[in-house]
């Protein structure tokens, strides 16, 4: 059965989240509004979502769940959809920086 990643979303972005218009496509979202918190395992975002609803750690409108694939799904109200990261453009002056997902920091910090 497939573990998937739990990302946060900061609360000081869940409230423009929630009054967000709903769109549809993938949504773009930014490292730096998340913040992983664990990993849940589940057949489907959905058996995931399922399986952590009614605890502490329910999942809240914006947080992210990522497949071990690196696929992500954003909990809306109406179900979850396709997101993924939006990486900082690097200016030509700066040269190539790397840019980093939650998981990559965390990794490099326990390093």
């Amino acid at each position: 059965m497939p573990v998937y990643r739990i990302y946060r979303l900061n609360e000081k972005r869940r409230q423009q989240f929630r009054w967000a218009p709903h769109a549809s496509g993938a949504a773009d979202v930014k490292p730096r509004d998340y913040t992983e918190d664990g990993s849940v395992e589940g057949s489907t975002p959905y058996a995931a979502w399922h399986r952590l609803k009614g605890t502490e750690a329910a999942l809240g409108l914006g947080d992210l769940l990522e497949d071990p694939a690196g696929k992500l799904y954003i909990c809306k109200y109406v179900g979850f959809e396709e997101a993924r990261w939006k990486m900082p453009e690097a200016s030509a002056e700066a040269g190539p920086e790397r840019a980093e997902t939650p998981a990559a920091v965390a990794s490099a910090a326990r390093a």
